[in-house]
């Protein structure tokens, strides 16, 4: 299950866990969105403001639960993720848009043997940035050159209009990412 399934991340997730053969549930929060994230290969999208993803992605998976939960919004969900998690389940948290406090049943977390992990890049050392790097290059560009996973673009702006381009973030009305572009006439002096 990938949240935010139209983010940037979630745009380029639900790509590659398609190309990689994996069953994807993915959640928005429109039914354009959903649209959105079916187009991109999604085999289901829930509109996490009109329907429970929790129960959803039981029933969608006929009581077993999903075996990942990728999360960008923490806070509230973490609870309803373990929920929904199958059995050695994994539950990884790569933002907090929803806030850093979680509550969750950790019966469930010891019951099912689940994992919840995080991560983020900024502070990890160049080596492993670098392995990172190298795996990318051998397991994605591939699926990039053969065109089976493609950047989602939502608009590009001039860096002279980056509060126009924030402002059209803060509206979470976009699919994919918003790009600045950097003219050659500007300079840093």
């Amino acid at each position: 299950m990938i949240q935010g399934g139209t983010s940037g991340i979630g745009v380029t997730a639900i790509q590659l866990a398609k190309a990689m053969g994996a069953r994807v549930i993915a959640t928005a929060g429109s039914d354009e969105k959903c649209a959105a994230c079916l187009a991109l290969g999604a085999d289901h999208a829930i509109n996490h403001k009109t329907q429970d993803f929790a129960a959803l992605a039981r029933d969608l998976t006929d009581g077993q639960g999903v075996n990942v939960v990728l999360d960008m919004v923490a806070g509230s969900y973490v609870a309803r993720e373990v929920e929904c998690l199958a059995e050695d389940g994994r539950l990884v948290i790569i933002a907090v848009q929803g806030g850093v406090r979680a509550e969750f049943n950790a019966g469930l977390v010891l019951r099912r043997r689940l994992v919840i992990t995080g991560s983020t890049l900024r502070p990890r050392p160049v080596a492993f940035k670098a392995a990172i790097a190298s795996a990318l290059r051998a397991q994605v560009w591939p699926l990039l050159e053969q065109g089976r996973v493609k950047p989602v673009i939502h608009s590009v702006f001039d860096a002279s209009k980056a509060a126009e381009a924030h402002a059209l973030m803060e509206t979470n009305q976009h699919i994919g990412k918003i790009v600045l572009t950097w003219a050659e006439s500007w300079s840093l002096k």
